[in-house]
């Protein structure tokens, strides 16, 4: 079993953890991770992208000539898709791009992300993360002390709104819970921070 550091809030070893094999010790599949990644960031685009077509073009409603006689060919109005400021065929619509991966293949896809940070040693296990107000001073300073001056992800293993508002103006860190965790958060940090009680509730889950 893979076994990881617990720190303190000021970057000291109080102890070790023994990490549950299955969840951050399998070889991760790099196809799985590239799916989920595709699909996470398919469901984040917008699909609001829209061009008219003839019908919603203003103007056009007149014939711009005769239909015979002229030596032209015969047009029925100057928003047809030929004219310049006609219509577009076939152009974007709104639309969603979302879809769905099997259960089976999101749950691997996590298990290869989080076995991907054990594996490349940017996994930092906490005793506890606790403020006693919004202070994003000291937020900097646990940082600091844990030596991580890149991309992190900080887990906790519920929502705490204290951690939450001290982080949120720190460029590169984001706060999420353990069951909101996901493989494009993962992927996207260069580090991986987590509680000792968030990892119990992560091998609870996923165990």
């Amino acid at each position: 079993m893979p076994k990881v550091s617990v720190l303190n809030q000021a970057g000291t070893s109080v102890g070790e953890i023994e990490l549950n094999e299955a969840i951050f010790g399998i070889v991760p599949n790099e196809s799985v991770l590239f799916e989920a990644l595709v699909q996470q960031r398919a469901s984040l685009r917008q699909g609001n992208h829209k061009v008219k077509t003839r019908s919603e073009v203003a103007g056009g409603g007149r014939k711009p000539w005769r239909q015979k006689g002229t030596g032209r060919a015969r047009q029925g109005s100057i928003r047809s898709p030929q004219w310049r400021g006609g219509g577009i065929v076939f152009g974007p619509a709104p639309r969603s791009y979302s879809y769905k991966l099997p259960k089976k293949v999101r749950r691997l896809a996590l298990l290869s992300a989080l076995s991907t940070k054990v594996r490349e040693e940017d996994v930092i296990v906490l005793e506890g993360l606790t403020f006693n107000a919004p202070k994003t001073k000291e937020f900097i300073k646990v940082l600091a002390d844990l030596s991580v001056n890149r991309k992190a992800l900080i887990v906790t293993a519920d929502l705490d709104e204290t951690v939450a508002l001290s982080a949120r103006n720190i460029p590169g860190i984001s706060v999420v819970t353990a069951s909101g965790i996901n493989v494009l958060d993962l992927i996207g940090h260069d580090k991986l921070i987590m509680t000792k009680a968030a990892v119990q509730k992560i091998e609870e889950v996923l165990g």
